[in-house]
């Protein structure tokens, strides 16, 4: 049995240093090399766009101009501002809803628990351009229903104020995502001490519960403020107008002058990967520490607070959040869509079925450009979610089931882009290949290689639980069996981490989908996608075909995720059965 099993082992030992210098080469190809151009072209003066690469000069120049610009200073504290009120919101948000889905009787906690999730799935720039509709200080809606009821308020989310409100309400999933696990986890032995010793449950849940699971909420903070500072349609919807630049849209400008200032661009596009870099690296060490342990050793339940009749008022809070986040805004772009104009002489001007129609449907349908769009999106989400998905699970293979050295640099070179927002990436693909002729620039393809690049990480952190679910007895037994590596896989490994792989690839699908970032600076008017276009409908000022492609865009993600969904379930059936 040893010498079968060493047999069958020879022929993988030859392979395998192949192997992980292929995977090291697409690596440098997507992650690596990109960023090696950015910083080319902080470091230069030649205009990759009229110079080409060949008119080399280095210099510290836009560097320097970067770190004495006021303009700058102002996009870095206004990123600051905003993206720290909205985490801090988001923070509470977050919190509140783990606590009631996980630790009280509050009624519906399932629905609750996925209905809360639903704002990861709707587009920033959809949420920002709803959330004008709703909240412009002159036309919003909500501001007519005020002055209806005759309430002396206004809103106006053109402002910081409704920046903050807006990343806050939409991002809060994050922080519930990691502390409503701490809290399914946390031991409630240890809450049960603090009220035998005379605390009430509300002075247990600040000084015993929230502290225990102090990691976690440093974690769904610091992730929040990441993935915030890294959006461009919510500033851009909001922030423009009221002429609120932050790190994101001030990098888009840059490159929309005449002429681009490409380099400066590059300049500030690396600055903004340095702070999100340094912000992932305080989240990994937050996860990766040892102190707070709140699991024991013995079997627990967790402990669910009988809130008596206030359950219902944590379910009506709960129901109110959904509101906010998911009925408002949908009622503000369907009334935006369908109305020809969106000014009202009084509330009632609001129910005049004679004023909606389908004019700026039919409007949006009659630019080629629109069903381009589409096309060019659908394209390139399948080829993201093909090329992602099989590079995803060539590393989390790598990673996960093997022992083969240099796989921990696959790691990490794979782990790279979480710290790199998805405009810098734009901007990093964009001075990768601009410059050269007859490259990817001007096709689909470049933008599907920087959305593989751009979710990498939470693609192969989606495969992970998959890889680890799968006993190596299984291979192990294929291979002294005499199947090959390949066999294996396709045999064994891949139909039980079919559900896994499913999910991997919905995921990828549905980010490169509603990915605006990374698109600004890769398309052309041959590659237009979905998001830049909702963008060119915004900034044109026709609110109402703005909403009308805000709902097609939506309506399509929508029915997407209800298809992979329902692979995703048949992938699990049949998985089972393998299994």
């Amino acid at each position: 049995m040893p010498a079968s099993r060493e047999s069958a082992r020879a022929p993988r030992r030859l392979i395998a240093p192949l192997w992980i210098a292929g995977l090291l080469v697409l690596l440098t190809f997507l992650v690596l090399y990109p960023l090696a151009m950015l910083v080319f072209g902080a470091l230069s003066d030649s205009n990759p766009v009229i110079d080409g690469f060949a008119k080399f000069s280095p210099s510290l120049d836009h560097f320097v101009e970067v770190v004495v610009n006021e303009n700058v200073h102002l996009a870095f504290y206004n990123a600051l501002l905003a993206c720290g009120g909205g985490t801090a919101l988001a923070v509470v948000i977050g919190l509140f809803f783990s606590w009631i889905v996980v630790r009280t009787n509050t009624p519906f906690r399932g629905f609750i628990a996925g209905a809360s999730m639903i704002p990861l799935f709707v587009p920033p720039l959809v949420a920002g351009v709803a959330w004008g509709i709703l909240g412009s200080p002159k036309t919003g809606l909500l501001n007519i229903a005020l002055k209806w009821m005759d309430i002396d308020f206004r809103f106006d989310f053109y402002s910081m104020t409704g920046l903050i409100v807006v990343f806050g309400i939409y991002y809060a999933p994050y922080v519930y995502m990691f502390t409503s696990s701490a809290l399914r986890n946390m031991d409630p032995s240890l809450e049960e001490a603090s009220e035998v010793s005379g605390a009430s449950a509300f002075t247990t849940l600040f000084t015993v519960t929230f502290p225990l699971i102090a990691p976690a909420i440093l974690a769904g903070t610091l992730l929040s403020f990441v993935v915030m500072l890294g959006i461009y349609g919510v500033p851009a919807a909001l922030g423009a107008p009221a002429n609120i630049n932050v790190l994101t849209t001030y990098i888009f400008k840059l490159t929309a002058w005449s002429p681009p200032l490409y380099n400066t661009a590059a300049a500030v596009a690396i600055l903004l990967m340095l702070v999100t870099a340094v912000l992932v690296w305080a989240q990994q060490r937050v996860l990766s520490g040892k102190s707070f342990a709140t699991v024991a050793g013995k079997a627990f339940r967790p402990r669910q607070l009988n809130l008596g009749p206030w359950r219902w008022f944590t379910f009506v809070l709960a129901l109110v959040y959904l509101f906010v986040v998911v009925v408002l805004p949908t009622a503000a772009l369907v009334i935006a869509a369908f109305r020809r104009f969106l000014f009202f002489k009084d509330f009632n001007a609001l129910f005049d079925a004679k004023a909606y129609g389908m004019w700026h449907f039919n409007a949006v349908f009659d630019n080629p450009l629109t069903m381009l769009s589409i096309w060019n999106t659908l394209k390139v989400g399948i080829v993201t979610a093909i090329i992602g998905g099989v590079v995803a699970f060539a590393i989390g293979y790598t990673v996960n089931r093997t022992s083969l050295r240099g796989r921990r640099a696959i790691d990490l070179l794979a782990t790279i882009p979480v710290a790199i927002p998805g405009l810098v990436i734009g901007v990093a693909y964009l001075w990768a290949w601009i410059g050269l002729p007859g490259g990817l620039y001007g096709t689909i393809w470049i933008l599907a290689l920087a959305f593989v690049a751009r979710f990498m990480p939470d693609t192969v952190k989606a495969l992970s639980t998959s890889f680890m679910q799968i006993h190596r007895e299984l291979e192990e037994a294929a291979w002294i069996s005499g199947r090959g590596v390949l066999s294996t896989i396709f045999t064994i490994v891949l139909p039980l981490a079919r559900p896994g792989v499913i999910a991997s690839m919905t995921l990828l699908f549905v980010l490169a989908v509603r990915e605006l970032g990374s698109s600004l600076f890769l398309y052309t008017s041959d590659t237009t996608v979905m998001a830049v276009l909702l963008l060119d409908y915004y900034e044109g000022g026709n609110t109402g075909k703005t909403a009308a492609f805000s709902l097609v865009q939506t309506l399509i993600l929508g029915g997407l995720l209800c298809i992979t969904t329902l692979l995703s379930r048949t992938g699990t059936t049949s998985a089972t059965r393998v299994g």
